[in-house]
């Protein structure tokens, strides 16, 4: 199945010494996180991506065309002939269609320009390339096929870490509760599609809220999740992933039993 990735975000500091870069771009690790998103749907054998470049869009070029592979594999240099014998590969059975979409795109844009690649597809999937999860993605894609909807998207509990507070007369505070406790849910992302989505699209709007609100109620459905979630929109964010990546506790990481910190994952919320 076919993974269109939105890689076409302004840039983010990946050291606070650095220049700008991509935000798909920042490192975790020794990997960016649009190669963390990846390699998530390479693991449930997903691997015709589909990157909607924007910002940056050399950088992401750049990489994969002088991509190297022993910086996350295990290998043998024999240093008389300098032959490398790697022990397992990445990328090998990628294929990745690198498509501009603009500069100032907003999503919606982004997908309805690739349209011409999945539009032949029976369904296909899409993500953001900032956000890691651990969720089921064939529990996700199985619940999609077996409904009539044209598009679902993973809900995660409220990420904010600020408090809503309860206020009674006088200004006197009743009530303090953490938001992560509130029954409401915030859009994750992972979405999977029907191409039936590009009728429901239009130049200049985005594909949330815009388009799935023409299909709402019944076209659309959430598949909740209350594992693993993360998106880096900030620099703190991205620092946190690093600092559970050299730790070893990476619940995204399904790939590598080394660093997944060896809990399992929690189901979909039926």
């Amino acid at each position: 199945m076919k993974v269109v990735l939105f890689c076409g975000g302004l840039g983010m500091r990946m050291r606070e010494d650095a220049q700008s870069a991509p935000k798909p771009m920042a490192m975790i690790g020794d990997r960016p996180l649009l190669w963390h998103v990846m390699r998530y749907y390479a693991h449930f054998g997903h691997t015709d991506f589909v990157l909607c470049l924007g910002y940056g869009a050399a950088a992401v070029k750049d990489y994969f065309l002088h991509y190297d592979e022993t910086l996350s594999n295990d290998f043998t240099l024999a240093m008389s002939d300098r032959d490398l014998h790697l022990f397992s590969s990445d990328i090998t059975d990628w294929n990745i269609t690198f498509i501009d979409t603009g500069l100032n795109s907003t999503i919606g844009e982004r997908l309805m320009r690739v349209r011409p690649h999945v539009e032949n597809e029976p369904m296909f999937l899409a993500n953001y390339a900032d956000t890691l999860t651990n969720a089921p993605l064939d529990e996700m894609i199985r619940r999609f096929e077996a409904s009539a909807a044209v598009a679902s998207l993973l809900a995660v509990p409220v990420q904010s870490t600020h408090h809503v507070l309860d206020i009674a007369d006088g200004d006197r505070v009743t009530g303090i509760t953490p938001m992560r406790e509130l029954t409401q849910w915030e859009n994750g992302g992972y979405f999977v599609l029907r191409p039936e989505i590009f009728e429901h699209m239009r130049e200049g709007e985005e594909l949330v809220p815009d388009a799935l609100e023409r299909l709402m109620p019944e076209r659309v459905i959430a598949q909740r999740y209350k594992g693993f979630w993360r998106a880096a929109d900030t620099f703190k964010d991205r620092a946190e992933l690093e600092q559970l990546y050299y730790s070893a506790r990476c619940p995204w990481m399904l790939w590598d039993t080394n660093r997944t910190g060896g809990s399992l994952a929690p189901a979909l919320i039926s």
